[in-house]
């Protein structure tokens, strides 16, 4: 990142200059006086902290045992790191991984699960940066927010120019930088505009031959998946460099000393059946945290130990505020892993939401060893038209090979038409997650405690995704995803999970359900519909109580109503 390259001698010049006092115009730097409220002897005592996000990866690096990564300067902060083995993101696509970051509550609490939105949340609930700048912290952002929300106070500056080093001299501070190389996009164009774009910032020892990468099982070895996949190791070694750049701004401000530093993906790499998936592949991030000699004690393990606690984006803000010495709100929902009161976790969560224009509502559970994901949407395929990511060159391609009838074995798993209401994977067997364990007798007994884990999770964080995303809005109106969801007359979340948990079930139930269709909250009727989609030509005996629901007051369910009856043959009825 050359615009945060400076000389030693520039940033020291600079520096003294805005030290000698406001007489000199034009200094560049903020006046060095602190807020009256925080005394210079106070901000020594305050560990600095940095966090170094990317974009789209999975755990891609030398440092977690890839041959294929060029990633010195990874490999070097490994070695002075602790490095996180299971380490996940709580949602496979940016926003609502970015909103969960900066708040330290689930996206399906806030409302914020879905991409993109611009949700309401509630004063009481204070993104942590807000909390660490009360605390005398000076807090950038570089520069990307992506939240799902809109509050122009969280930052002293969020910018393309937002750098520590405009920090008032000696206050302590937080500092993001999100690093864009690796986003999905920077894969596509012609070779002469990848070339153009990034050919130039690599070495030819630094660049990747398609014929030696190794492809994921899933994917179908062609020519044109080899290319994409490694030009997405190119992007990951310019990367590698920017976090370079990064650290040696730390070294020539005479700061590394006293800063923790988090190196970190917003989640999976960005092809398909890693981002926006709920496998390990969309969730599963590298983590690294260097925390300096001061500051050991807040530390479980020495520089280059490996960890395999089960650490979740939701215990990021509250382990930023025990680092710092700060007090945890009672609202988050994280536990602190670093600092000086920490716990640990016996599973994670993840949720996937609609993104963009494609509807989805899964959710999962993973503990060490087993992943659990329910889909409540199993109707729908797992890949669906997105304009998007239809103009990718890798999604062309997979789309054209499973159109041509190319695909084999596990490849096609992933291309067929629905999905299975539940899916359960032994990963330390199958860390591909591509054998189905769901209907296997021998594991019954997991799978019911996993069922019974998400269960209480979407209870206890009220999950706001019971809701399809209209009727959310709607009964939030005057108020805010969030409040209302903790409101007994709008929002009843175990009597909608009862029914939505049997979305999947065969047509024994199919009287109850049709039952459900006359159920005063509409939100119980909606997923009653759902599960006469996922039930398929077989629900055609609720025809004509299916065909009631054409005049709900509820605009979701009338849309649901018309989607199975168009389903059934009877679109003209559906969509007159």
């Amino acid at each position: 990142m050359d615009s945060h390259i400076r000389t030693r001698r520039d940033f020291l010049k600079t520096a003294g200059l805005c030290a000698a006092g406001a007489a000199l115009a034009g200094c560049g730097m903020p006046n060095p006086v602190p807020p009256a409220s925080v005394t210079q002897s106070y901000y020594p005592q305050k560990p600095n902290i940095l966090w170094i996000t990317c974009e789209d990866i999975s755990p891609c690096l030398g440092c977690y045992g890839d041959p294929l990564a060029i990633t010195p300067n990874l490999d070097r902060l490994a070695g002075r790191s602790i490095r996180y083995t299971n380490a996940y993101a709580t949602a496979p696509v940016c926003s609502p991984s970015r909103s969960c970051l900066v708040t330290g509550l689930y996206a399906t609490s806030l409302g914020t699960q879905h991409l993109r939105s611009q949700i309401a949340i509630p004063r009481q609930i204070e993104p942590f940066p807000k909390l660490l700048r009360a605390a005398g912290y000076y807090c950038s952002n570089n520069s990307k927010e992506d939240y799902n929300f809109k509050d122009p106070t969280i930052w002293d500056d969020s910018s393309e120019k937002a750098h520590w080093r405009n920090r008032p001299i000696g206050q302590p501070f937080f500092s993001v930088f999100n690093l864009m190389t690796t986003h999905q996009s920077q894969i596509n164009g012609s070779d002469e505009e990848f070339e153009a774009r990034c050919g130039s910032k690599l070495k030819p020892e630094e660049r990747h031959d398609p014929r030696k990468m190794l492809l994921p099982p899933y994917y179908p070895d062609t020519p044109m998946v080899r290319k994409m996949w490694a030009r997405y190791y190119d992007l990951i070694t310019i990367m590698d460099k920017q976090v370079g750049d990064i650290l040696r701004d730390l070294e020539i401000d005479a700061v590394s000393e006293n800063t923790i530093v988090f190196f970190f993906s917003d989640h999976g790499m960005g092809t398909p059946r890693f981002k926006r998936s709920l496998y390990d592949s969309g969730l599963r991030v590298p983590l690294l945290v260097r925390v300096p000699a001061p500051h050991q004690g807040m530390a479980p393990l020495a520089p280059g130990g490996r960890s395999d606690q089960l650490v979740s984006f939701v215990d990021f803000a509250p382990t930023v505020l025990s680092l710092a010495g700060q007090s945890i709100p009672p609202t988050m929902q994280g536990q602190p892993f670093l600092g000086r009161a920490t716990s640990s976790r016996d599973y994670i969560v993840g949720a996937a939401g609609r993104v963009d224009e494609a509807y989805e509502m899964s959710r999962c559970v993973r503990d060490k060893r087993y992943k659990y994901i329910r889909n409540f949407l199993p109707h729908l395929p797992y890949v669906q038209p997105s304009d998007y990511c239809d103009q990718a060159e890798i999604m062309q391609e997979l789309r054209s090979v499973a159109a041509a009838g190319g695909l084999a074995g596990m490849e096609k798993l992933f291309w067929q038409p629905t999905k299975p209401p539940e899916e359960l994977y032994d990963t330390w067997v199958d860390p591909n997650e591509v054998r189905n364990l769901a209907g296997a007798a021998e594991h019954a007994e997991t799978l019911s405690q996993m069922r019974k884990r998400l269960r209480d999770w979407m209870l206890d964080t009220k999950d706001t995704g019971l809701l399809p995303e209209a009727e959310m809005l709607i009964r939030a109106a005057g108020s805010t995803p969030y409040e209302m969801a903790r409101n007994p007359a709008k929002f009843s979340p175990s009597t909608i999970l009862d029914t939505a948990e049997l979305v999947g079930s065969d047509a024994r139930i199919l009287p109850i359900m049709t039952e459900s269709l006359a159920d005063p909250d509409s939100a119980v009727r909606y997923w009653s519909l759902v599960y006469f989609a996922s039930l398929g030509k077989e629900a055609a005996p609720a025809t004509d109580a299916i065909k009631k629901l054409l005049d709900d007051p509820c605009p979701d369910v009338r849309f649901m109503a018309a989607d199975v009856l168009c389903a059934l043959g009877s679109c003209q009825e559906g969509l007159p």
